[in-house]
């Protein structure tokens, strides 16, 4: 895998158009995993963030 797909929290969030403390909310509590390091930085996959916040807003949805 490259470091290319991989993004950081601040990044991700930028491209998915939500908070980065969002991002760091779903690690801490399961919904997405790090993927891997650049330096200091923990990565996430791009994919996987969209993925959490389908589920997030799915789950949402249901209880409506």
């Amino acid at each position: 895998m490259n470091n290319e797909d991989l993004f950081t929290a601040e990044e991700a969030a930028a491209e998915v158009g939500i908070d980065a403390s969002t991002i760091y909310t779903w690690v801490r509590r399961g919904y997405l995993g790090y993927a891997g390091r650049r330096g200091r930085n923990k990565l996430v996959r791009l994919s996987d963030v969209f993925r959490a916040e389908s589920d997030r807003k799915a789950k949402h949805r249901r209880k409506s």
